[in-house]
């Protein structure tokens, strides 16, 4: 159950990530603007993923019970 839970919290964390490759571009080397634009989406697209995974499988553990 614990290890779900991590997984939406290292997706959130995914999301953060993607935020600030956008608002910064840099991801360790300064980024064009469009390869910053298209990485920050991909890091907060499997954020989002990891996160709707991990719930999808905490209510599917719930039901079970």
């Amino acid at each position: 159950m614990a290890f779900k839970w991590l997984s939406a919290v290292i997706g959130f964390f995914y999301m953060v990530l993607g935020v600030f490759v956008i608002w910064k571009k840099w991801f360790f080397n300064p980024l064009e603007d469009f390869t910053s634009y298209a990485l920050g989406a991909l890091l907060i697209a499997y954020g989002l993923f990891r996160i709707i995974r991990a719930m999808y499988k905490v209510k599917q553990d719930t039901d079970e019970e």
